[in-house]
């Protein structure tokens, strides 16, 4: 880093603090399919810089967008489209993700990716009345992912939550979609910290008794459930609720605070990966896991430890503005020409904090163009002000 001008970055105290950039990216060479871990990365959406804003209907840059997922599969990554990191339910609506999903899912039948895809109730622009008008819905969005020939991820509903009054309620809603679905699912458990409208889910506050739904729903269904997407931010849970899991089900850690410990794993189990923080991470997350593809743990931790004080950096509360984070690091890293983002979310998070995130994300060497990540760093600052 010698030889390098230092950047004034903005702090949350209001003071300055000189930062000097690095001057060589780190690369990680490119591999095929990752062995040992079925790993995805839970991709962001591209907006339209020339049509987004806050309180529109999505606009999309698909060009932008589906370039991005090619350079995740490059990666030897999979790809988990539509979900939380894309923005479903803050900005993107249902009919913008059904086209994601269709695009989406050609996209991998050319390159040979993986592809699993959100599968939700958010057409329902006004509150159900019936738990069959929350059924139906599921099924319209189950029908698209399907004859797009991709994997569906049951994810948790807004709609069900407000209406659901018993755990049976869930029991019956979540059994009908695992009978009728055609190929094993994975259901996603969302907590409250990443919506706070779907507390309460399962059935309860209480966490243990909502894991004993969540697994009675399984045990009735192992044949029609794939796995499961915990992210809860509680790694003592997932390992409890993973090892509680029928034979042959995956337990795909959803924990953006601790996955380098639950994606090792112990003598009893491990955790594979669908993240949003795999979204800025790709490279090295993909070169970890190589590293434990060869039996080295304690090299896959080396690598993929200290990437944990940038995620929980990003998903620090109010976490469901971590897709703010993700973006603006894309941006930075050369992958779009723009920080715009679905319903102008690109305001949900202060420069003291992007600037943060810039500064652990270059430390790591996220960043295949420093030099390009460091002037767009100096624009964001000169339009706020901080540099002229």
């Amino acid at each position: 880093m010698s030889g390098r001008a230092a950047i004034e970055l903005p702090s949350a105290t209001g003071e300055l603090r000189s930062y000097v950039p690095r001057s060589e990216p780190v690369v990680h060479a490119l591999g095929g399919e990752l062995r040992s871990r079925v790993v995805y990365s839970a991709a962001h959406v591209v907006a339209d810089p020339w049509r987004s804003a806050a309180g529109e209907p999505a606009a999309i840059d698909w060009g932008a967008t589906l370039a991005f997922r090619r350079h995740l599969w490059s990666q030897g990554l999979g790809v988990a489209e539509a979900m939380d990191t894309a923005q479903r339910g803050m900005g993107l609506d249902w009919a913008a993700a059904a086209e994601l999903i269709r695009r989406s899912s050609a996209e991998a039948r050319a390159t040979g990716g993986r592809i699993a895809c959100g599968v939700g109730t958010d057409q329902l622009v006004a509150p159900a009345r019936t738990l069959t008008e929350v059924t139906a819905a599921y099924e319209e969005q189950l029908a698209v992912v399907e004859e797009s020939g991709s994997q569906a991820v049951l994810m948790a509903s807004r709609a069900l939550a407000a209406l659901a009054r018993t755990p049976d309620d869930y029991v019956e809603v979540y059994g009908h979609l695992l009978r009728q679905s055609a190929e094993p699912v994975v259901l996603h458990w969302l907590g409250p910290m990443f919506d706070p409208e779907l507390a309460g889910y399962w059935g309860s506050e209480d966490l243990d008794a909502a894991t004993e739904t969540f697994l009675d729903v399984i045990a009735a269904h192992p044949d029609k459930v794939d796995g499961i997407k915990v992210s809860l931010l509680d790694a003592r849970r997932e390992v409890e609720l993973r090892r509680r899991l029928p034979k042959g089900v995956r337990c795909y850690t959803g924990d953006d605070f601790n996955y380098p410990e639950l994606i090792e794993g112990d003598e009893q189990g491990f955790s594979h990966a669908l993240l949003g923080i795999f979204d800025p991470l790709a490279p090295l997350a993909a070169a970890a896991v190589r590293t434990l593809d060869t039996g080295d743990a304690a090299g896959f931790r080396a690598l993929l430890d200290p990437t944990v004080e940038l995620s929980r950096h990003l998903f620090g509360a109010p976490t469901r503005y971590y897709k703010t984070g993700v973006v603006f690091l894309a941006w930075l890293a050369g992958h779009q020409s723009h920080f715009t983002m679905v319903g102008g979310l690109q305001s949900a998070r202060s420069l003291p904090h992007l600037a943060r995130a810039y500064e652990l994300a270059d430390g790591l060497g996220l960043f295949p163009d420093p030099a390009l990540a460091e002037a767009r760093m100096r624009q964001l600052l000169v339009i706020h002000g901080v540099a002229a």
